[in-house]
């Protein structure tokens, strides 16, 4: 049964005449009592009353009219939906990001998303890299903001900017009146409040206290950007977080360290082939522009 068909016999049943549902339908009068038998023998049912002067509805043809009406209706409205979504008139997004980005990143980016596509419908996970990764490749998320060192085959990144990880400590702290550079030395006699070994973050901290033979003490472990951010705002610990962290946050003090502390480079992640709503593409050229404007204004 095609489209066709249907549309056919709601002529005929409209008009309750072959030779006017063929005109209104330009076509011919025989083409159309051709595609009309086709659909009865499909249904093996007789829907249509030949034997008047008028075409008739059988009672099987009146019970198949509400149907084929609410088809026709469904397929028009799915129609227009398709228009709307590749308009960004109506959509979701689901976005999965790892957690530290929650801090600087995601609020003003998605900020800037809602007011310029205010029917999109965002869902927004955070999770480790190694998650993200696997949502993305199960086709659970539509796009991801994670780092470029991707682990699995599939997955694809388009870089966004460079972030630098960096020594703060609250205002009140002894080290944020200190010009100088924070040595090695002054940074392992620091008391630490740092992310648990689940964040990326950490694993380049420990990387780095590795690379240079330095014993950190850690007083405090959290999973939690913000309950670190708090810690190091009030209290008198000093943390290693993304430095746009501390640029965002008016209660918290950059200190340059020595040697520097890594970077990496922050990226779209997406699964590769994979369709692409309107969605996605909105937000990924958003990202983009966004991080384009960050780079112009260092």
């Amino acid at each position: 049964m095609l489209l066709r068909h249907i549309r056919y016999f709601l002529a005929v049943a409209e008009h309750r005449n072959f030779t006017r549902a063929a005109e209104a339908l330009h076509v011919s009068q025989p083409t159309l009592s051709q595609q009309i038998m086709q659909l009865e023998d499909t249904l093996r049912v007789q829907l249509l009353d030949r034997s008047g002067r008028t075409i008739q509805l059988t009672d099987a043809g009146t019970a198949y009219l509400h149907y084929a009406q609410r088809a026709l209706q469904d397929l028009d409205a799915g129609k227009r939906a398709i228009h709307d979504v590749q308009e960004l008139t109506r959509g979701a997004l689901r976005l999965g990001v790892t957690p530290t980005f929650a801090a600087y990143l995601i609020g003003p980016l998605l900020e800037k998303y809602n007011r310029r596509y205010p029917n999109i419908t965002l869902n927004l996970i955070e999770m480790p890299q190694d998650r993200l990764e696997t949502l993305l490749n199960d086709d659970a998320v539509d796009v991801g903001i994670g780092f470029d060192n991707i682990r699995m085959p599939d997955i694809e990144s388009q870089g966004l900017f460079v972030e630098a990880l960096a020594m703060m400590v609250g205002k009140s702290h002894r080290l944020a009146r200190k010009r100088a550079a924070v040595t090695l030395r002054e940074f392992e006699s620091e008391a630490l409040v740092l992310l648990s070994g689940e964040f990326a973050t950490r694993e380049l901290v420990d990387a780095y206290c590795r690379q240079y033979g330095v014993v950190p003490r850690v007083a405090i472990e959290a999973n939690s950007i913000g309950a670190v951010i708090e810690l190091i705002r009030r209290g008198t610990l000093a943390t290693v977080l993304p430095a746009a962290i501390a640029r965002q946050n008016k209660g918290l003090h950059l200190l340059d360290l020595e040697p520097a502390l890594p970077s990496r480079t922050v990226a779209i992640l997406l699964r590769k082939g994979a369709y692409r709503s309107a969605a996605t593409r909105a937000f990924v050229a958003l990202a983009l522009e966004e991080a384009a404007i960050e780079a112009d204004a260092l």
